[in-house]
């Protein structure tokens, strides 16, 4: 069975060498659906019953690993030197700097990465986290799930 939360959060970014208006400075509504997989639990009861992962501890631990940090930051590719410059010039600014540029399909494996160990099985009910869509406008979103081999 699968599960999905959504959480929503807003965040500044650029694309450092796009050819259009995203090489701007500009910010997004961003939502964020983490999708996991598992077998529904059945022992007798506990608070988890009949449920793959209570949404509230979905929501936990995405909002401690990934949305509470991009909430209301700006998130900036490390070598786009440029911006962090001038962002070290806004005191106590709250810049998230990245490894990568900071594209819907980047950040959509970043936050896969950061969230997937933390949803791991701990009912015997062979919990997963499958996927991360992240939309970054209502009409534009990405999917982020690793290849099984």
């Amino acid at each position: 069975m699968q599960i999905t939360r959504r959480l929503e959060f807003d965040a500044g970014h650029r694309i450092p060498n796009h050819n259009s208006q995203c090489k701007h400075l500009h910010g997004h509504r961003y939502a964020i659906e983490i999708t996991l997989s598992g077998n529904v639990i059945t022992t007798e009861g506990i608070s988890e019953q009949g449920m793959v992962m209570d949404f509230s501890d979905v929501k936990r631990i995405a909002k401690e690993r990934v949305v509470d940090a991009w909430d209301h930051a700006f998130l900036v590719y490390r070598g786009d030197q440029v911006v962090l410059d001038f962002l070290n010039t806004i005191p106590d600014h709250k810049t998230v700097v990245l490894d990568v540029i900071p594209t819907a399909e980047n950040l959509a494996k970043v936050a896969f990465d950061l969230l997937n160990d933390a949803y791991r099985d701990t009912f015997g009910n062979d919990l997963r986290l499958e996927q991360v869509r992240l939309y970054e406008t209502p009409n534009n979103w990405v999917d982020y799930a690793p290849q099984i081999i």
